[in-house]
């Protein structure tokens, strides 16, 4: 069984001593966790605070997510936007956004939230930003597509946080080979060494690195 990069317990006491998420939140998460294939993918609470948070300090008016799932992210998120903002958030499985919709609309916060169904990369091409903030959490092997497809339209000032960095740590296992392990290692070197941007790696849940223009 894959270990979590921080200990649970740690990242347990963390939680009970973060603000709670909102009763919606804890729901959501309680039928994502009971009826959904791959519930890990969820960000949860300590992680959905952490979004909450920086989008709070950024006040941005045009955040893109890309990777729906459940919608615990964007509705973490969308508390915090200011007046007018709003988050076009993007996904393939129907299934998930609908729950993330359903959620969305019971928390009184659909208006903010822009939900589009099809391949991150088309959604991207058809928007003019400029991205204040960009939340990557999707398919592993098109994180570098995704970069490159954001990083242009990304706003002055605007931040990119990129989840799953650091992969269960199973980036660091030169034995493991498989697809997602290689294609987050090579993101990994390849934003590090960028001269276009400015980058930092958090040690959050799975790994967080957020990137700025210089």
């Amino acid at each position: 069984m894959t270990q979590p990069i921080i200990r649970e317990d740690i990242e347990a006491y963390a939680v009970a001593h973060s603000t709670p998420p909102s009763d919606v939140l804890r729901r959501l998460a309680e039928e994502t966790e009971r009826t959904l294939k791959a519930p890990q993918m969820m960000v949860g609470a300590l992680e959905g605070g952490f979004l909450q948070m920086l989008v709070y300090a950024l006040k941005p008016k045009l955040v893109l997510e890309i990777g729906t799932f459940s919608g615990y992210s964007s509705l973490s998120m969308a508390p915090a936007l200011p007046p007018g903002g709003r988050i076009v958030t993007c996904d393939v499985n129907e299934t998930t956004v609908a729950v993330a919709r359903r959620y969305a609309e019971e928390a009184g916060l659909a208006d903010r939230i822009d939900y589009r169904l099809g391949p991150a990369l088309d959604t991207i091409a058809g928007l003019d930003g400029p991205f204040d903030f960009v939340f990557i959490d999707a398919d592993k092997s098109n994180y570098s597509r995704y970069y490159e497809a954001v990083l242009p339209k990304l706003a002055p000032g605007g931040l990119i946080a990129a989840d799953n960095t650091l992969w269960y740590g199973k980036i660091l296992d030169d034995s493991d080979q498989t697809d997602d392990t290689v294609a987050l290692r090579q993101f990994n070197d390849f934003v590090a060494s960028d001269e276009r941007v400015v980058c930092v790696q958090l040690t959050v849940r799975d790994g967080v690195t957020l990137i700025r223009k210089r």
